[in-house]
This record gives structure tokens, C-alpha cells and sequence, in this order.
């Protein structure tokens, strides 16, 4: 996409019926890390995921007994809802207990990443919500399997002045229109516009899935 084009969200610029095929190692990985972060929350019974993919993370939550309804705007996936996360309006306040936005919101031109994180923070108390890392990520881990030792260190590596284009998605081969780390989305700048809507729970980078970087969050119009 070019500028001066509609930068309205829209589907992914990729092959996405070869895509729904795919179920890598990472897919496995991620769906742990949402049903464990989930499983800590008090009372989540009703889930909206957004950008349900190949419907790896949507089996999961429903075999553990998880009333889950799927958002997406592309057909492709076959999800419950057609629509994008910046717009909710087809869902009350409130209406689920938590959403799952997993490396989605980076699809968004940034002008609708405020409303979106308005909108999940209206319909849901909870959400998780992973974001894809910017550049290369390296880590040196020490696990010798004895006592629960589990040290690491990671090392991201960069270029700390990488700015993303608001009208061009220049990153993951024209999917990501900014990524965690690039300039206006660093890590502190995303947990800034986390709190006007949420109570930041948590914040960790992935241990196992290194170019993801996971926050939990309660929303402050929902007591949670």
C-alpha cells in the first residue's frame, strides 16, 4: 500500500489460504502462554478472540470448557464475527469476560490502535494482548533442570531509530505497520497507552517464543 491509499484495515497482503494450512512449533508455543495467562485470571468464562488464524489457540480454549467467540475481518478464517477490533459496536459493555488480541493489533494503521484498545477495553474486563518484536532477538538461557533454575538473558538487536510509516506497512513483508521497539512503540510508549484504558497486570517477554512480547491487561471501565 502506497500513500495517499485507503489505510482502513484490511486483510493481510499474503497467500492466506496457504497461511491457514501452516501450524508451526511458535502456534503450539503461544496457544500455551494465552491459556496459561487466561487460566490466572478470576471468572473468565466468555472469550472473544480476535484474529482467530488457524483456530489452533480457539480449540484449545473451548476443550478446557471456554465459551469462545471468534472476530476477524477477513472471511478467510471463517470467524463467528466479520469485522475489525477498532470497531465493536456489534457487542455490549462488558459482553466477555476477556479478549484475545494475539499479533493482530500491529495489522492496524496506527491512527485506529487507540480506538481499538478503547473498544476491548469497553466489551471485556480482561485482555491479553501479544505484539510481534522489532529486529533480531537473541537469548542466552541457563535451565540445568535442577531446583526450577530457569535464568536468561536477551538481547535485542536493532535499529533504535526505525520509524514506521502511518500509511505503509513497511514491516513483515507488508503486514505490520509497526512492531514493539520501532519509534512511537517502544515498550514504555505501548504501556503509556495501555493505562488510559487498562491496569497493566503484566508485561514479559516470551521465554520460549522470542519475537513476542505478551501484556495482560484489566480493564479500568470493568471492575475486574
Amino acid at each position: 500500500m502506497s500513500k495517499g491509499e485507503d489505510t482502513a484495515p484490511g486483510v493481510m497482503p499474503i497467500d492466506r489460504e496457504a497461511w491457514l494450512r501452516q501450524l508451526d512449533l511458535s502456534n503450539f508455543v503461544n496457544s500455551y502462554y494465552q491459556y496459561r495467562d487466561i487460566s490466572r485470571l478470576i471468572g473468565v468464562k466468555k472469550i472473544l478472540v480476535v484474529g482467530p488464524g488457524q483456530g489452533l489457540d480457539t480449540a484449545v480454549f473451548r476443550w478446557r470448557g471456554y465459551d469462545v467467540l471468534t472476530l476477524d475481518v477477513d472471511r478467510t478464517f471463517s470467524p463467528n464475527v466479520v469485522g475489525s477490533v477498532h470497531d465493536l459496536t456489534a457487542f455490549g459493555d462488558a459482553e466477555f469476560d476477556a479478549v484475545i488480541a494475539s499479533h493482530v493489533l500491529e495489522h492496524l494503521p496506527p491512527k485506529y490502535l487507540d480506538t481499538a484498545l478503547r473498544e476491548i477495553a469497553r466489551v471485556s474486563r480482561y485482555a491479553l494482548v501479544y505484539l510481534p518484536v522489532n529486529g533480531r532477538v537473541a537469548r542466552v538461557r541457563f535451565q540445568p533442570a535442577v531446583l526450577g533454575i530457569d535464568w536468561s538473558m536477551t538481547l535485542n538487536l536493532r535499529n533504535p531509530f526505525v520509524r514506521p510509516d502511518p500509511d505503509v506497512a513497511n514491516f513483515c513483508n507488508g503486514q505490520h505497520y509497526w512492531e514493539v521497539g520501532t519509534k512511537g512503540f517502544k515498550n514504555r510508549e505501548l504501556r503509556a497507552r495501555f493505562e488510559r484504558d487498562f491496569d497493566l497486570l503484566d508485561c514479559y517477554h516470551n521465554p520460549d517464543w522470542l519475537p513476542s512480547m505478551n501484556y495482560v491487561l484489566g480493564s479500568r471501565r470493568h471492575s475486574a
